[in-house]
């Protein structure tokens, strides 16, 4: 098996004398993960659509219940084979197959990466214009298609080059900066709920900021793409905890640690943003739904600059380790001989660019309706077929050696499980009309309002579909 082109090092299977991670390294790990700017703005975002406090927190906690599932499912086989993502996915892929979901997975990242690197880019400007007030003012020099002002431009740039100087460097460089993350985000998010209760005179008058969805219809239009955006946050890492299970000690121990981290965290850190967002009303007359404009109005310029600075840290330290690492090795596992590590990495920076993510979290229905739901409906059927392959067909039963076997069980047809790839396509299939029409690429008519409004529900649908589909497929067999 060593000798197999297929087996690595940091593919290899973690033997149980090395596996070390109980139940509150795994709540520790979803507790640090969920501490993001994007979770802030995930429930700020739902206020702004127009829900009311109690509703955007519900929403949220179903959504991460949900996700939870399959987030257990998975990591089933990799605390019990103790083996990584790509080499579950070989299962039901096959050993080259697995390229397929690693580079779906990889192209999510290089979108997160993309929007985690705008954050800290507008951090950066955030501060700089308070110094150089002409910063904000620079003649425009990008299409106005683009919606990209020259300054904040300037930031981004400047922000993204120091993510790739890192990549330069090596991930080892970024461990202190990790350590920072972990203290510094809860504080600020505590002083940040502090500053919300005391301006908004408090907890009563946030709180009681009524929903704009006027009946029950309106309320469902919003809710269900709502809430398969939630789990659509999480959908990548339903595909990869495998990555993270593989070192439990038990099963026990990742899934309650699961339980006991994800939906909690989640939850908690969302009402500090629903709480914060509301109470901008009050005190502003406006709904501000973006942490960093809202820094950005306060007076004192230390406090501002050393607030944009600390986020910028910390999203270098979470870009780096969350958004780079999978995917510069996914591109490194296509051509072991020609792209590195590192060249992987460039490759995500720069696809992380061109996905515009300053669009995409410029407004809410962005952020939610065409990047959220859009993705979830790539991984939602990568997640329904693994899921049934490993539960329904192989009865949690895995030959080991053969996954790394170029000529076992898992290869399939020359490496690739052509039922899977069917599979996949039957689920993405009936989501592309509504992310058509959601993009704008095709008028709302030309499909059937019903095939449209299948989108709402992307990742629901793409796993149900492509799960059926495969079990249907194999059970012919």
């Amino acid at each position: 098996m060593i000798d197999s082109p297929l087996y690595s090092e940091d593919l290899a299977p973690i033997a149980n004398d090395r596996r070390s991670w109980h139940t509150w390294n795994y709540a520790a790990l979803w507790i640090s993960m969920s501490l993001c700017i994007p979770t802030y703005m995930l429930a700020s975002s739902l206020i702004e659509g127009g829900m009311n406090w109690w509703e955007s927190i519900l929403t949220i906690f179903i959504g991460n219940s949900v996700v939870l599932i399959p987030m257990i499912l998975n990591g089933h086989a990799g605390a019990k084979y103790g083996i990584p993502f790509p080499v579950f996915a070989r299962a039901s892929f096959g050993t080259v197959g697995a390229n397929v979901p690693a580079l779906l997975r990889a192209v999510v990242a290089c979108g997160w990466f993309g929007i985690q690197t705008w954050i800290g880019g507008f951090a950066l400007y955030q501060m700089f214009r308070l110094w150089i007030p002409s910063l904000a003012t620079l003649p425009m020099i990008f299409p106005e298609s683009w919606g990209l002002q020259t300054g904040p431009a300037i930031t981004f740039i400047l922000f993204w080059i120091i993510n790739m100087y890192v990549v330069y460097l090596g991930v080892e460089s970024i461990k202190k900066l990790l350590v920072f993350k972990a203290f510094f985000l809860p504080v600020a998010a505590l002083a940040l709920l502090f500053w919300a209760i005391t301006a908004g005179h408090g907890l009563g008058p946030i709180l009681q900021q009524p929903s704009k969805f006027i009946d029950a219809a309106r309320f469902f239009k919003f809710f269900f793409p709502a809430l398969t955006g939630m789990v659509g946050f999480w959908a990548t890492l339903s595909l990869n905890i495998p990555d993270f299970t593989r070192y439990a000690v038990s099963q026990k121990a990742q899934i309650n640690g699961q339980i006991i981290g994800l939906p909690p965290a989640m939850t908690l850190f969302s009402f500090i943003g629903v709480v914060v967002t509301s109470a901008t009303t009050i005190i502003y007359g406006t709904t501000i739904w973006d942490p960093l404009v809202l820094a950005g109005k306060f007076d004192s310029k230390i406090l501002v600059s050393v607030a944009m600075i600390a986020v910028a840290l910390s999203t270098l330290a979470t870009n780096i380790a969350a958004n780079i690492v999978s995917p510069a090795n996914d591109f490194a596992h296509l051509a072991p001989s020609k792209i590195s590590f590192r060249t992987g990495g460039y490759i995500t920076g720069v696809i992380g660019i061109c996905i515009f993510p300053w669009k995409l979290i410029a407004d809410p229905t962005g952020f939610i309706f065409t990047w959220l739901i859009g993705y979830s409906s790539l991984l939602g059927p990568v997640g329904g077929i693994m899921i049934a392959d490993y539960y329904f067909i192989r009865k949690k039963e895995l030959l080991l050696a053969d996954l790394y076997n170029p000529t076992g069980i898992y290869s399939f047809t020359k490496g690739i499980n052509r039922g899977a790839i069917i599979a996949l396509f039957a689920g993405i299939f009936p989501n592309v009309p509504g992310f058509l029409t959601t993009i704008k690429v095709v008028d709302a008519t030309f499909f059937p309002a019903w095939i449209n409004g299948l989108y709402s529900y992307a990742w629901f649908v793409g796993f149900g579909i492509s799960a059926l589909v495969y079990i249907l497929l194999f059970k012919k067999k």
